[in-house]
């Protein structure tokens, strides 16, 4: 029987943009307008999603960051955090530096503020979120932090959570991300009859190119470290991880590549007890790769509308965000969702057209970013394994519980 035939994400994504720049072009407004309309009122459900989004991955990660235990748990989450603020930071230097060079004050003046001049949908539904971003954060660490020092006492409420996000991990998968596309579709419709859209999409690919090259800048010093640190050679290293990478631009997932990446530490050397730790673990904290191209993203939205650029506005939302996406890449597009509440620390409204904007050039880059992801888990995975021989393994006394 014949497989299939099923376009990924990034294929439906590039599907809505081209309909919406056809529609835009070439439909009369009233058609437009239904386009417009049916993206509206999907951003009112993504809004009144967030929060619940946020309640349960972020909860749920914190809980389940204790089944390592000790030592080992506090190096790797150390690391992994670490790696997300250092490449975030240095995504925002180089954007920074970079981006203004094909981002002139006449194309600024182009792009414009982004709800000028577009379509107004028929009608919308007022859909109020159950609590505020910040109160789903708040009440996340209280339930996340303490399901994971209570686990006996509060294994009544560990189970319901659990399941609570399993609900809203597969409402992100079979609501949330397959409209995305409509979403975007929307956005270029209206982009498009207020004569932006060439403009941006003229800075985009520029921006998809930057991401890339980072993100390879990004694993080559990786495993450059590692291979210092474990005296290995760091371009065996990175042949060994070649399944890895691929494995995880085919899933645009850091969860289903976890069996894929743990034969890639073990052809590393890796021992299986901390490989059997190290991968999954990382598979859901450590995001160097989608927080450069989150970074690098926000960057350009931010520099396309002549919004303040500075380390002040972007180190709080990176420190943030570092900790926000913990779990988050369960799905495809998971981490950009996660991080839409908190695009207002630097002044981007989380459900205008910018925001649709911001998850467009995200999506496109979504593979790559995920791919180091893993790929970065596995230098994270000889760093740990080396230290744990050195420092920890002989401190401990035979039949010692990590």
């Amino acid at each position: 029987m014949a497989k299939k035939f099923r376009i990924g994400l990034v294929g439906r994504l590039l599907i809505g943009i081209a309909l919406g720049i056809a529609f835009g072009s070439f439909l009369p407004a009233p058609v437009n307008r239904i386009v417009v309309t049916a993206s509206t009122l999907f951003a009112s459900f993504l809004k009144f999603v967030i929060p619940l989004l946020i309640l349960a991955f972020v909860t749920m990660g914190i809980a389940n960051l204790t089944q390592g235990a000790g030592k080992l748990l506090a190096l790797t989450a150390g690391m992994a955090y670490g790696s997300s603020l250092v490449w975030g930071a240095l995504a925002f230097a180089v954007a920074a530096s970079l981006f203004p060079a094909f981002m002139s004050a006449s194309v600024v003046g182009a792009v414009g503020h982004p709800e000028e001049g577009m379509l107004a949908p028929y009608f919308t539904i007022p859909l109020s979120p159950v609590m505020d971003v910040t109160g789903a954060v708040v009440l996340a660490f209280i339930l996340g932090l303490c399901l994971s020092t209570m686990r006996k006492e509060a294994g009544g409420l560990y189970g319901p959570m659990e399941e609570f996000s399993s609900i809203i991990q597969r409402v992100l998968k079979t609501a949330v991300i397959p409209l995305l596309p409509l979403y975007i579709c929307g956005t270029f419709v209206n982009m498009t009859v207020s004569g932006q859209t060439f403009v941006i999409l003229n800075i985009l690919w520029k921006v998809f190119l930057t991401v890339v090259v980072l993100h390879m800048v990004c694993l080559l010093i990786m495993f450059l470290a590692a291979g210092a640190v474990s005296k290995k050679n760091p371009f065996t290293l990175l042949k060994n991880q070649i399944p890895g990478y691929l494995s995880a631009i085919g899933t645009q997932s850091s969860a289903a590549t976890i069996p894929v990446n743990l034969k890639c530490a073990e052809a590393d050397g890796v021992s299986r007890e901390i490989r059997d730790f190290v991968i999954p673990l990382c598979a859901n904290i450590h995001m160097a790769g989608s927080m450069i191209t989150i970074t690098c993203c926000v960057t350009a939205v931010l520099l396309m509308h002549g919004m303040p650029v500075s380390l002040s506005v972007i180190i709080p939302f990176i420190m943030t965000l570092g900790v926000a996406m913990v779990a988050s890449p369960g799905a495809p597009g998971g981490s950009i969702m996660t991080a839409l509440p908190f695009l207002p620390i630097v002044g981007i409204a989380s459900d205008g057209a910018t925001a649709s904007l911001l998850i467009a050039l995200y999506l496109t880059q979504d593979s790559f970013g995920t791919a180091c992801n893993v790929s970065g888990d596995n230098a994270i995975s000889v760093v740990v394994e080396t230290f744990y021989q050195k420092f920890i393994k002989k401190d401990e006394p035979a039949g010692a519980v990590r």
